[in-house]
C-alpha cells in the first residue's frame, strides 16, 4: 500500500539573502529527514534494503555527526571525542549501538542542529574554519562558513533522496 508523506512548505521564493537562504534550506532538509523516519518501526530502521549495508537509523546518526563535525569539530574548533561515531570501520555501513534508539538519536540529531544554527548564527559567511578534521592547515586551506553550509545542503539533499527509497521499500510511503 502506498501513502503519501506530505512536505513540508520550502522556504519563500522571495528570499534573496545568501544567508537566509542557506539555512532555511538547511531546516528544510533536518525536517524531512525527520518526516521520512517518523512512523518507521524500530525494525524498518535498523534493517538495510541495500548491499553496502546501511540503514534509516545508521544514516540519521550519521547526519548528526556531520553536523557536529562540520560546524562544531571543523568550523569552531571545538574538542570533540568522538567525532566519527557514525563509523566504527571503513569502509563499512553508520554504525548504530543495539542500545541506541530512534529517539536517542532523534534527541542528539536536534541537540546538533541547534547547536548548528547557534554557532551559524554567530558568524559570518566568509569566516574560515578554525580546523579541518582535527588539524589546523594554512588559512587558504580553511573552508569558508558559506562552503560548509553549501556541503551541508548537498549532504542533506542527497541523503534525503536514499531516504525516499528506503522508506518506499520498507512500507511504502512516498513523497518529498
Amino acid at each position: 500500500m502506498v501513502h503519501t508523506i506530505e512536505p513540508a512548505e520550502e522556504p519563500p521564493v522571495t528570499l534573496t539573502n545568501p544567508y537566509d537562504l542557506l539555512n532555511g534550506y538547511l531546516d528544510f532538509y533536518r525536517n524531512a529527514v525527520l518526516r521520512k523516519l517518523e512512523g518507521m518501526s524500530d525494525a524498518e530502521l535498523r534493517a538495510s534494503r541495500v548491499p553496502s549495508g546501511w540503514s534509516p537509523l545508521g544514516l540519521f546518526k550519521h547526519l548528526a555527526c556531520v553536523e557536529l563535525r562540520w560546524l562544531q569539530w571543523g568550523f569552531e574548533g571545538e574538542h570533540i571525542e568522538e567525532p566519527w561515531a557514525d563509523v566504527k570501520t571503513r569502509p563499512g555501513p553508520w554504525h548504530v549501538g543495539p542500545e541506541e534508539s530512534f529517539e536517542d538519536i532523534k534527541k542528539f540529531f536536534q541537540e546538533q542542529c541547534t547547536r548548528s544554527r547557534a554557532i551559524v548564527a554567530a558568524a559570518h559567511l566568509e569566516d574560515r574554519a578554525a580546523t579541518l578534521g582535527g588539524t589546523t592547515p594554512p588559512d587558504e586551506d580553511r573552508p569558508t562558513l558559506i562552503w560548509i553550509l553549501f556541503h551541508l545542503l548537498q549532504e542533506y539533499a542527497r541523503h534525503a533522496g536514499h531516504l525516499d527509497v528506503a522508506r518506499e521499500l520498507a512500507d511504502g510511503a512516498v513523497g518529498e
